[in-house]
């Protein structure tokens, strides 16, 4: 079985690049990085003395746009390849299970955050104290998800999944943002 290593990544400030799709682990890689950056402008929102329009503005879009997709790439494709590939002793069940509650509980935040940002931004307003702790919680959740998938979940997918796997990866989150599927190029010219 060969493996993917990982290509040089991005800067996090904009979505990971689509061709990147072709390689879905450095996709997701990279995707990872994008959500550390939002969740440090998160954090930036829930500290900030006022919002500032353009941050708040960066995250809805992130949140409406982006996260999403990633979750849905997790618990859709990622998770239930790695409990089909990975064995005994990788013990990917639990981590995959303590995984799936952090973004639960992120999950259930998300209306507050994306309501929080849209009624700030309609009304001029600043966030208030609660805002701010729903704000600092939700980040700290989403943080807590990108670091057991990063440590865990991405070296175990590196080793486990198969060129099949990561081909059926990357058309389903390929399909998932609307992409037209990669098309095999023969090895012939």
């Amino acid at each position: 079985m060969k493996h993917s290593v990982p290509k040089p990544r991005g800067s996090g400030v904009d979505p990971p690049s689509q061709t990147l799709l072709a390689s879905p682990l450095d996709f997701i890689s990279d995707d990872h990085l994008r959500a550390r950056h939002v969740c440090a402008v998160i954090q930036g929102l829930a500290m900030a003395a006022s919002l500032d329009r353009q941050a708040a503005l960066t995250v809805l879009r992130f949140l409406n746009e982006e996260l999403n997709v990633h979750m849905r790439d997790d618990v859709e494709d990622l998770f239930p390849l790695l409990a089909r590939r990975c064995t005994k002793d990788d013990a990917i069940e639990g981590a995959i299970s303590r995984i799936r509650a952090v973004q639960e509980e992120a999950t259930c935040l998300l209306p507050l955050v994306r309501a929080t940002l849209a009624r700030c931004l309609d009304t001029g307003a600043d966030l208030n104290a609660s805002d701010r702790v729903t704000f600092a919680e939700f980040a700290g959740h989403v943080r807590s998800h990108l670091v057991a998938e990063n440590a865990i979940l991405l070296p175990i997918a590196r080793a486990r999944l198969t060129r099949a796997d990561l081909r059926m990866l990357s058309q389903n989150m390929l399909s998932r943002r609307g992409l037209p599927p990669i098309l095999e190029s023969s090895n012939a010219q």
